[in-house]
């Protein structure tokens, strides 16, 4: 027997109002500053008083990383789930690791 309150609207609801009183609850306990400063609306920059907010990251040597940790993570996770009762799926397998390790030489090849 189902319970009403199980109902995913239901328990959203519930969720939403429990929360939203956590949170007024919560609200009454928090730090309230006494004064506003002049600088409480300006953005922070590493103490930089007259930053121009055009800073460019450079992600060149980010993405290969996030290449690599890629491959490996989802080549480890097709080579780890892979049924051994079926033996015909090892060339699937093994057509994916070939293709993952040509992807890493290529990353690699400078």
């Amino acid at each position: 027997m189902n319970h009403w309150l199980l109902l995913p609207p239901v328990a959203f609801v519930v969720i939403l109002v429990v929360s939203w009183l956590f949170f007024r609850i919560c609200a009454r306990f928090s730090f309230k500053p006494q004064k506003h400063s002049a600088a409480e609306g300006t953005s922070y920059a590493c103490g930089e008083a007259n930053y121009d907010n055009t800073a460019q990251p450079d992600y060149s040597t980010f993405f290969p990383f996030a290449f690599f940790f890629t491959l490996a993570h989802v080549a480890t996770l097709i080579m780890t789930t892979v049924p051994v009762e079926n033996p015909s799926i090892f060339v699937m397998v093994a057509l994916y690791i070939l293709g993952a390790a040509i992807g890493l030489y290529i990353l690699f090849r400078k």
